[in-house]
């Protein structure tokens, strides 16, 4: 799930210590976290995936990372999914896969569309309600052509900050990118599988954390070359969605996401169109002739203002009157809460398709994102549930689904010597492809989605000299987490299984 540096900041925590009173206040030492005993939970099991029988065996394991002193610093807790039987392990994919957040275990992609047991949701946006939901067998899983790992970084599931570290030392762009190829180089030595096709894929946040992951996997003589990339629901570089007075770029990347989602509840005039080609009219809209517009600002002469004015509400939905009032600049969190105000409904944010009511219909922004609450509980249900029935995983600590914390102390710093603005992981992609010539991305974008905006994500793909030729866009009509919608889940492991067959030499 995605929080943009938006939602997410890096703030300052500062603890008083009470006490006798001193001249100078001793500074009080963290403690030091217990080293929990590692566990592990092996079973068996056997499944139909695309047509084809596979017996495979679930290791839902701790790992434990330790630093250069060999003390233990942090416990990540992954699910490893492997065929068994394989004569030589060497030559089947494996695929490594996590969510975003930054904060959020994996259970979106686990349990949604790419493992083999799937949550099922409404398919037409409505809540999900209260339990019991239907957590079904899953034929689409991918465990008939690569092995899955889905990891939860330290600080989501039940990864934890253990022994001697600190959660300074996990949560932060670099950070986290070390710890998690840290644990791949680990995962791949104990299975002796740095000879097998390898994978990594992420969504949302976890599609930044893919790009740091080509940096810190591939570059140097210890390196890992990836056969593919799967980016779904991709922000790499956030510029792109991080609006700001001074930074007109989000307003140009959200119109056709705006476009799409106007369309969809039925805002904007669909007489001789389809939904792809009244998009691709908002692309050319808004690279042709609103990116111009804002940058022109107060030098457009009235009768421009106006043609930009009258265009921009054809493609949003919005009145005129309120596109004049916000300077034809409307974040996300105002469209969402304008688009359905006549109606008193908020839009999703993760999935514009979602719909919601809240206390008062006055204000900018809303209370909670529908598209969110409507299918978390389900979500949380599911994976807890199927720890325990299924892969007899049951422990005292609460599984975090996701957690602010690490989001709340990220550290947004690129590199040594950033002096701020926004991260920009796109060059470490587009340096990986140059380096690695079987390097393939493959990228999903959800038209509905008003977290990472898919006109964002092509812009970034359009840079740095990527090689488009090993780079496979793919659109759904749906929102963030795609596969929510039960044609657009078919879509995506249809193709991604596809990404993965192609890869093979």
């Amino acid at each position: 799930m995605k929080y943009t540096l938006k939602i997410i900041t890096v703030i300052g925590f500062f603890i008083l210590s009470t006490g006798q009173s001193f001249a100078a206040e001793e500074k009080k030492k963290e403690p030091e976290a217990k080293i929990p005993e590692i566990q592990k939970s092996v079973t068996h099991h056997t499944g139909k995936f695309n047509g084809q029988t596979v017996k495979y065996t679930v290791t839902a394991a701790d790992t434990h990372l330790k630093n250069d002193k060999g003390e233990a610093v942090a416990s990540i807790f992954s699910i490893a999914y492997t065929k068994d039987g394989m004569k030589d392990a060497a030559k089947r994919p494996v695929t490594f896969m996590f969510n975003g957040g930054p904060g959020s275990a994996s259970l979106w992609l686990h349990m949604g569309v790419f493992g083999p047991k799937r949550i099922d949701v409404p398919s037409d946006a409505q809540n999900a309600g209260a339990a019991p939901y239907d957590v079904t067998d899953n034929p689409l899983s991918l465990l008939d052509v690569t092995d899955l790992v889905f990891i939860d970084p330290v600080g989501t599931g039940y990864s934890r900050v253990i022994g001697k570290g600190k959660g300074k030392d996990f949560w932060g762009l670099n950070e986290d990118a070390k710890s998690v190829a840290k644990f791949i180089q680990i995962y791949v030595t104990k299975n002796k599988r740095w000879n097998s096709p390898k994978y990594v894929g992420g969504e949302s946040y976890g599609t930044t954390r893919t790009a740091a992951l080509v940096k810190e996997l591939q570059q140097g003589y210890n390196s890992m070359a990836l056969n593919g990339l799967i980016l779904v629901s991709s922000i790499l570089d956030f510029q792109t969605t991080d609006g700001a007075s001074a930074n007109d770029d989000p307003y140009v990347s959200f119109l056709p996401t705006f476009a799409a989602v106007a369309w969809y509840h039925g805002k904007v005039d669909k007489q001789g169109r389809t939904l792809e080609s009244f998009v691709d009219e908002a692309r050319k809209f808004a690279i042709n002739d609103y990116s111009v517009a804002l940058l022109k600002g107060n030098r457009m002469t009235d009768a421009e203002r106006a043609t930009i004015t009258k265009k921009l509400s054809l493609y949003t939905g919005l009145s005129q009157q309120y596109l004049r009032h916000a300077r034809l600049r409307v974040n996300e969190f105002r469209f969402m809460k304008e688009l359905l105000r006549d109606q008193g409904k908020v839009v999703g944010r993760l999935d514009g398709r979602y719909t919601g009511t809240e206390e008062d219909d006055a204000g900018e922004s809303f209370e909670a994102d529908p598209s969110g609450y409507g299918i978390s509980a389900a979500y949380t249900a599911a994976i807890n549930d199927y720890f325990a029935r299924d892969l007899n995983v049951v422990r005292d600590e609460r599984y975090e689904v996701l957690s602010f914390k690490p989001g709340r102390n990220w550290n947004w710093k690129q590199g040594k010597n950033w002096t701020g603005g926004y991260p920009a992981l796109g060059n470490y992609v587009a340096r990986g492809m140059r380096q690695n010539k079987d390097l393939r991305v493959y990228v999903a974008n959800g038209y509905f989605d008003m977290a990472t905006p898919f006109f964002g994500t092509e812009y970034t793909m359009a840079q740095y000299g990527m090689d488009p030729k090993r780079i496979t866009m793919d659109y759904f009509e749906a929102g963030h987490m795609m596969y929510l919608h039960h044609p657009s889940f078919e879509k995506l492991a249809k193709d991604v299984r596809q990404f993965i067959l192609d890869g093979r030499k």
